[in-house]
């Protein structure tokens, strides 16, 4: 950033070198004004992509990088449902919004970019199974495979049946996991009685 000369300025450079998006708290706690994001932003060394969710100009895009972007604006919450289902590769459906799960009494955060569709989990489902994946240089935390199969069984209300069925049928073809480590987590989510007839279905010899 050949603008930002004084000490706030490298600062905002640095962070945003290690990593490809930040969110406008990290800025003001590592002692960044909003004066000097605004000026950045003005100068065209960095852009606002959403609300309180910066990055630097010119930067690549990540794959998957919505879901970072999600994570940020959404602190307390985990990919969930079908967006969890599409990362790890078990759906070809592609969900315009980004499904997140969150407690009982969390916030949630007023609608913008990226649409998000929030669901909430009692505390005895929401962290079970929670994986941490590098997505633009942060930590996103995503329900395994195991836990998005239970989840998806476990609310019919929320998503089709089919799509739970044909991701737990992906699942197994694709060896993302095992029949055991998708019966245990299953039993671990409430979902056994619901799945238990498909997954023996997809996984006897006969």
């Amino acid at each position: 950033m050949p603008r930002a000369s004084n000490s706030q300025g490298i600062q905002l450079r640095n962070l945003l070198d290690s990593r490809s998006l930040v969110r406008a708290q990290e800025l003001r706690d590592a002692g960044i004004s909003p004066q000097t994001i605004a000026r950045a932003v003005e100068a065209g060394d960095i852009e606002r992509i959403s609300r309180g969710v910066y990055q630097k100009r010119g930067s690549e895009i990540a794959e998957n990088q919505s879901l970072a972007e999600a994570a940020i604006r959404v602190p307390k919450g985990v990919i969930a449902l079908v967006s969890a289902l599409a990362f790890h590769g078990l759906t070809d459906q592609m969900p315009r919004r980004i499904w997140m799960a969150i407690g009982t009494s969390d916030w949630a955060p007023v609608q913008s970019y990226p649409p998000l569709r929030i669901v909430r989990f009692t505390e005895r489902y929401l962290r079970q199974g929670v994986e941490s994946h590098a997505i633009a240089g942060r930590e996103v935390p995503i329900y395994s495979v195991p836990k998005t199969l239970a989840d998806l069984f476990r609310n019919p209300r929320l998503v089709d049946r089919s799509v739970a069925v044909e991701g737990l049928r992906a699942a197994l073809e694709q060896r993302k996991a095992t029949p055991g480590a998708i019966a245990q987590g299953a039993k671990a989510n409430g979902a056994w009685k619901i799945m238990q007839p498909y997954l023996e279905a997809l996984t006897s010899n006969g």
